[in-house]
């Protein structure tokens, strides 16, 4: 069971690791083991996650979600599977966490006097630079 926050916890059945193969170092050993990590989280069908923080999820990931909803994450910053594994589940935890915090709602604001004062200025300064641009039938040279 992992732990994400006081209300979600993750069942380690849900997590479904791969190993594969990962370029970068390790000399020999890089080519014999394959220590990179795939971790697949099927969001859409973990019943920890509600609507809205699925939605949230969703969007944080980004093209690591799948459209099935099932969220993949590689890890092959380490030279060994168990510090890639340990990255892996590191990271996803830290995904469902930032998704778990709900969004400030926004507070409508008004311009203030002054703003509008110089909104309209500019755009009447720019109508008086038009204005001399334009040709005058009958005003000869």
């Amino acid at each position: 069971m992992i732990q994400v926050t006081r209300d979600i916890a993750l069942a380690d059945s849900e997590l479904e690791f791969s190993f594969i193969h990962a370029a970068g170092p390790g000399g020999q050993n890089v080519n014999k083991v394959a220590t990179a990590v795939q971790l697949r989280f099927d969001a859409a069908a973990c019943p920890a996650l509600d609507d809205a923080l699925r939605a949230r999820l969703r969007r944080l990931a980004g093209r690591r979600m799948t459209a099935a909803g099932e969220l993949i994450i590689e890890a092959r910053r380490f030279r060994s599977q168990e510090r890639n594994r340990a990255d892996a589940v590191a990271r996803l935890v830290a995904l469902v966490q930032k998704a778990a915090e709900p969004p400030r709602p926004r507070k409508a604001t008004r311009p203030t006097a002054a703003s509008k004062r110089r909104r309209v200025e500019a755009k009447k300064r720019r109508g008086a630079l038009k204005r001399t641009r334009t040709e005058r039938p009958g005003a000869e040279d």
